[in-house]
């Protein structure tokens, strides 16, 4: 299994149309052959820090999506240039 958390931190200008992008982004996501979880959760805090949760059946399945349209055009297009801060940290489960 494939696990990933991804930080964002949004430019407080962009934050509202980015916001309207996340549904189509995790309705498709959610669809990927291999993907096990897909959510989005924003900081109580900071409305403008947004965490994701991944988990994918494995590396592949992650690479996968990362090379799907959906990811293509939202958050490497779409997001991605309207981010201060994006930090993707893969992680494994401690048994």
């Amino acid at each position: 299994m494939k696990t990933i958390i991804v930080k964002w931190k949004i430019k407080e200008s962009e934050t509202i149309r980015i916001l309207k992008l996340l549904p189509e982004l995790v309705e498709k996501s959610r669809k990927e052959e291999g993907n096990l979880f897909y959510s989005i959760y924003q900081s109580e805090n900071d409305p403008n820090e947004l965490i994701l949760y991944e988990q994918y059946t494995d590396a592949a399945a992650a690479e996968t999506h990362k090379q799907s349209e959906h990811y293509q055009r939202i958050v490497v297009n779409q997001i991605v240039p309207h981010l201060a801060v994006r930090d993707v940290t893969p992680v494994k489960e401690l048994q």
